[in-house]
């Protein structure tokens, strides 16, 4: 299941995340997976349960097969790359200096945007939680880039239970449900093309991103 949190700047679809990972702790109400709270749940079992791909990938002044492992330990060297040729991130790592080697600086300063990314799938390949959440993964990507991005994502969400932060809504359109926060508040939920049909603030934002007027025309 795919359930996509959309909303503009300041809504709180990152504030929803680290509620679930609880990195804060909610004041008032609860959030359960398969109904068991998870403030009743220890905090490093929990977060074991996640793999998070971020718009800010979190690499190591490390190589490149340590950051894609970090976080399993006792990774093989068959299964980093076999997780990297999922994440289309194997070719372009054959080709640094010294291959799966090859020391990418603190915070990957030697990679693309890009490449940094399909790293960060790679590791939540290899990690193969059951709750995958993707945090703008691709919102500062060269339109290449997204696409081979957009690629290695299908495969990794299959049989996982996926939580979508988007601000855009092109990569939104065929979760399961999409819920549209404003000001901290759900205020309204359903699929892309239910949300279009209600014409309300999805349909405004989803017009004001490509471009079209309230009847849903081209503007010129």
């Amino acid at each position: 299941n795919v359930l996509a949190l959309v909303g503009p700047s300041g809504a709180g679809k990152s504030t929803v995340v680290d509620l679930l990972s609880r990195f804060f702790e909610v004041s008032s109400g609860s959030i359960s997976i398969d109904g068991v709270d998870v403030r009743d749940v220890r905090v490093s079992d929990l977060r074991s349960l996640m793999a998070v791909v971020a718009q800010e990938t979190v690499l190591f002044h490390d190589t490149v097969a340590c950051n894609i492992a970090y976080g399993r330990s006792g990774a093989t060297a068959d299964e980093v790359a076999a997780a990297s040729k999922a994440a289309n991130a194997h070719e372009f790592i054959l080709g640094l200096p010294d291959g799966y080697e090859t020391v990418v600086g603190e915070r990957g300063v030697e990679l693309s945007g890009g490449q940094r990314q399909r790293i960060a799938i790679a590791r939540a390949i290899l990690r193969d939680a059951p709750i995958l959440i993707l945090d703008e993964a691709t919102s500062a990507l060269d339109t290449e880039s997204e696409r081979l991005i957009q690629d290695a994502l299908a495969r990794l969400v299959e049989g996982r239970t996926v939580l979508v932060i988007a601000h855009r809504l092109s990569t939104v359109q065929r979760a399961d449900q999409i819920l549209v926060l404003e000001d901290g508040s759900l205020v309204e939920y359903g699929d892309h093309k239910t949300l279009l049909a209600q014409s309300g603030r999805y349909r405004a934002l989803y017009d004001l991103q490509f471009g079209l007027t309230p009847h849903g025309v081209a503007k010129q």
